[in-house]
């Protein structure tokens, strides 16, 4: 038996807990570094190999945050006891309060990241877990989709046609293999009346992909090339 819930247990019970600082990416990596964790346990049983299994891990996720104080590091530290999946669903669960929400958005705010879109529905917010959200989508009109991203404190707005795809792909965001559509973008070329279309392969179901994403760096880039 391990300790992970013991150790939760009074981390749970300090009043002066730290406050969250744990990004859904961030999360999601280190969930994918207790499933590795998991299924070394369950492939082997070489101790040594093992040991190199959560020293990596260990060092992975701390890696993720270069000025950690004791707590947080307390926190985070149960990652090493991690053997069997319920350890690491006790794990996650406690990670949970540390979890920063998606950046505040309303539906006013949304329509003014969108001037254009003069009948914007927008999602319905108050079902969406912004804890889980590394960026905001929702289609419309079967064919638009509106994507929102946080960058430097501040939203960035894409928008373009989505065309769903019969078959399983590699997402551009979350590189993870699911059903993807064609999301393309278009934006002024070199002249006025001369426009560039871009776009790329991404989730159909964007809480799947924001599920999977584990690294903000694939979502900038993809923004950045929708916008160029």
């Amino acid at each position: 038996m391990i300790h992970v819930k013991e150790n939760n247990d009074k981390i749970g019970t300090n009043d002066n807990r730290p406050e969250p600082f744990i990004r859904n990416d961030q999360y999601n990596f280190i969930k994918d570094q207790t499933q590795i964790l998991v299924n070394g346990q369950a492939t082997g049983n070489d101790a040594e190999v093992l040991n190199v299994l959560r020293h990596l891990a260990h060092e992975k996720v701390f890696k993720l945050f270069p000025s950690l104080d004791a707590e947080q590091k307390a926190v985070l530290n149960p990652l090493a006891s991690v053997k069997e999946t319920a350890d690491a669903e006790i794990f996650l669960e406690q990670l949970s309060p540390y979890v920063i929400p998606f950046k505040n958005v309303t539906d006013q705010g949304l329509k003014k990241l969108f001037p254009k879109a003069k009948k914007l529905k927008g999602p319905k917010l108050d079902t969406v877990d912004f804890k889980k959200r590394s960026y905001l989508s929702w289609i419309e009109s079967s064919t638009l989709m509106y994507m929102v991203l946080e960058k430097d404190g501040r939203f960035e707005a894409v928008h373009g046609s989505f065309t769903r795809s019969a078959k399983r792909g590699i997402c551009s965001i979350c590189n993870r293999h699911s059903e993807v559509g064609m999301f393309t973008a278009k934006t002024k070329g070199s002249s006025q009346d001369n426009f560039v279309k871009r776009g790329n392969y991404v989730c159909q179901d964007n809480e799947v992909c924001n599920s999977n994403i584990n690294t903000l760096e694939r979502l900038h880039e993809f923004a950045e090339r929708l916008q160029k």
